[in-house]
């Protein structure tokens, strides 16, 4: 489960605008937007240093921030909404909060992961998740880090669906209840060797070319030593008259 809450303590931003935001983060901060109820925002920058913290701990981008504006006291309860990464070196460019009520139900996406080894894969099968996310709704503080679905029964043509899917109490999975979430295919044929077989088949009538033509000479050797006995018997007959 969620259940971890992290405070953060972040300085109120009064420039908006990507050359400000480029400044802050040479600086070593990160942008970001509280969203409240209605229209409310409170644009803020944090180090990102201290927004990393709280990000890679155990629950991740579920943890619930206790985010505190520069010059309050009071925290605002809330989640990640959005964020935004550099392709290049995977550093965060900007961030989105959503604030929250822990005693209201909230809609957030969480991660499947596959565990055991599907039968069908020691026979061969091709194993293959189709969705790795399922959105759920859940109190702020009860959303799932994950959900586990175990594969290992699956067999060659087995499929699991959302329906498969076992959720804490108090988790609603809010996607079709038919959706594929895995499954596990018969293995690849490979394709016949079928050029191979047109060269053997090439090979075989040479084969047969050359036969012919060793049995076409044996033919003519046979024919001239014919003929050549036929010439002897006349000469034998000529000298015998004579």
């Amino acid at each position: 489960m969620a259940g971890e809450r992290v405070k953060l303590q972040v300085q109120v931003r009064e420039s908006r605008g990507s050359a400000a935001s480029r400044r802050l983060r040479e600086d070593g901060l990160i942008p970001g937007v509280l969203y409240g109820s209605g229209d409310e925002a409170h644009p803020f920058c944090i180090e990102e240093r201290e927004l990393r913290r709280a990000l890679t701990g155990d629950h991740g981008l579920h943890a619930i921030l206790d985010v505190v504006l520069e010059g309050q006291q009071k925290a605002h309860h809330a989640v990640v909404k959005d964020y935004q990464l550099d392709p290049t070196r995977a550093r965060l460019l900007h961030i989105d909060l959503h604030e929250v009520r822990l005693d209201q139900a909230i809609q957030s996406n969480v991660v499947v992961e596959l565990v055991g080894e599907a039968a069908g894969q020691k026979e061969g099968g091709v194993l293959s998740q189709i969705n790795r996310e399922v959105r759920v709704e859940a109190l702020p503080m009860e959303v799932p880090d994950h959900l586990e679905l175990d594969i290992s029964a699956m067999v060659i043509g087995d499929s699991l669906r959302i329906t498969d899917l076992r959720v804490p109490e108090g988790v609603t999975l809010l996607d079709e209840p038919e959706t594929v979430l895995a499954t596990v295919s018969p293995p690849t044929k490979e394709p016949e060797p079928e050029e191979v077989e047109a060269e053997e088949g090439e090979e075989i009538e040479g084969e047969a070319v050359e036969g012919e033509a060793e049995a076409a000479e044996g033919e003519g050797e046979a024919a001239g030593a014919e003929g050549g006995e036929s010439e002897a018997e006349a000469s034998g007959e000529e000298n015998s008259e004579g």
